[in-house]
């Protein structure tokens, strides 16, 4: 496998892997990459440092002392793109204005649907066929755009 960083023609960056070099260019002269941003196919390999795995010699001896830690922690990612951002806002909107029902969110929905329980926003996690279930008895449903962080203890 083989990563690399590509580049739209609108200058959106963005990375994906690949089984081989020569995979990319077929997909590519097919038109199956495409900015996952604004789907633009005119997309090229951005430049990048490969990375190079030390010799056995290298590996076996002791790693640097870490540099001082940072003050301020940072989140591993921040959003980097107006996409990113945007759906950072959904996800903050939909977890302040619903209640987490997790894998009961199947049976929460048709409990409300049925009118077993009062009507409230509610978003969680359902199978396919159980989403598919929902969807033809007439209940109202959607797929959210991200997953829904687990709520423990």
């Amino acid at each position: 496998m083989i990563r690399y960083t590509l580049k739209c023609s609108d200058a959106h960056a963005f990375e994906s892997w690949f089984a081989s070099a020569a995979a990319f260019d077929t997909l590519k002269a097919s038109g199956m990459v495409a900015c996952p941003v604004c789907g633009d196919i005119d997309v090229a390999k951005a430049v990048m440092a490969p990375r190079v795995r030390p010799s056995r010699n290298q590996a076996a001896l002791p790693a640097p002392p870490p540099a001082a830690a940072d003050p301020a922690p940072r989140p591993l990612q921040a959003p980097g793109s107006d996409a990113e951002r945007a759906l950072a806002e959904v996800r903050r909107k939909v977890e302040e204005s619903s209640d987490y029902v997790g894998l009961e969110f199947a049976n929460e929905a048709r409990a409300m649907h049925d009118g077993e329980i009062k009507h409230r926003a509610i978003y969680g996690e359902a199978g396919v066929e159980e989403a598919r279930k929902l969807i033809e008895d007439g209940i109202p449903v959607a797929p959210l755009p991200f997953i829904p962080q687990r709520k423990t203890n």
